[in-house]
């Protein structure tokens, strides 16, 4: 029969990470790779280690999400937590980049910090069996690379 077709068998870990305007990280959540990024929303803004200061309408917080989390819940968790949902609509980037050569995708920053996590050879492959010891692993690197932030932003 072979494996289950709606989840493939993948096997590994995803993270879900949330970071500021700059790429600076600010929460993080792993679970199975086999395993919807909308599964994961809740638990990436909850593992926020500070608190974060209360949305205005004159200062609003913004949550920048691509087309996987195009759903009501999502939305719906987005306005829950405080934050002004930006989400795309299936098909919508693809219709915006063939107007506009030059426009860039509202996720760019999130993928430039897991690209910089997976500059970290420790992360990028999983080697521990403890769950634990990969999220302090996790956490190392996210310490390194807003401090490595802090440096450049001055």
């Amino acid at each position: 029969m072979g494996p289950n077709p709606t989840d493939r068998a993948k096997g590994g870990t995803k993270r879900s990470l949330l970071t500021d305007g700059y790429g600076v990280p600010l929460g993080l959540a792993i679970d199975g790779a086999n395993r919807h990024d909308l599964k994961l929303l809740a638990p990436t803004v909850v593992s926020i280690p500070v608190r974060r200061p209360k949305p205005t309408p004159r200062c609003p917080q913004g949550l920048c999400l691509d087309k996987g989390y195009d759903y009501d819940e999502a939305r719906d968790l987005a306005r829950a937590f405080g934050y002004t949902s930006h989400i795309r609509v299936r098909g919508e980037e693809a219709k915006k980049t063939r107007r506009h050569l030059r426009s860039k995708a509202r996720r760019w920053v999130v993928e430039r910090t897991h690209s910089w996590m997976n500059r970290f050879r420790r992360v990028l492959v999983r080697w521990e069996k403890r769950v634990q010891n990969y999220v302090g692993m996790l956490h190392l690197t996210c310490a390194l690379i807003t401090l490595r932030s802090a440096e450049v932003l001055g």
